[in-house]
């Protein structure tokens, strides 16, 4: 399972501790860092099964910038919200944790952060000792 951060995020480090109290196994992609392309935006669009619109956090300065909120949300504009949020990561709702039977989530709350866990044969999976930090895996 991998988990989707801004670590300067609220709900990113409640998402992290739920993990952590669960001794769930994944790894942490800071994607302001890491940015996802447009083809991992559309395969995590895919396993949420939502729109690019429905992930995009409108509030961001970029957004207003983008004049996000007067884009169509229809098909035809797809790509180009794909396309905002592949430019500008920030944009992209967070945490996002892709669960090992191939599905995602949202996990803005403990519910959907267990939710996840209980979707990835992962979970309750000690770590090996010396592995450093519990979940701060990277993705080098």
């Amino acid at each position: 399972m991998e988990i989707w951060i801004n670590p300067a995020c609220s709900k990113c480090r409640g998402a992290l501790g739920v993990l952590n109290d669960e001794n769930a196994a994944y790894t942490v992609r800071r994607y302001l860092e890491d940015v996802p392309s447009e083809d991992e935006i559309r395969e995590v669009l895919d396993r949420l099964g939502l729109e690019p619109w429905d992930i995009t956090r409108t509030q961001e300065a970029a957004a207003g910038e983008l004049g996000l909120k007067e884009w169509p949300r229809e098909a035809a504009a797809r790509d180009r919200w794909i396309t905002a949020l592949a430019e500008h990561p920030k944009l992209i709702q967070r945490p996002i944790i892709t669960a090992d039977d191939g599905t995602a989530l949202v996990a803005r709350t403990e519910e959907a952060v267990r939710e996840a866990i209980s979707r990835s044969a992962g979970s309750g999976t000690p770590r090996p000792a010396g592995s450093g930090s519990p979940g701060e895996a990277s993705r080098d």
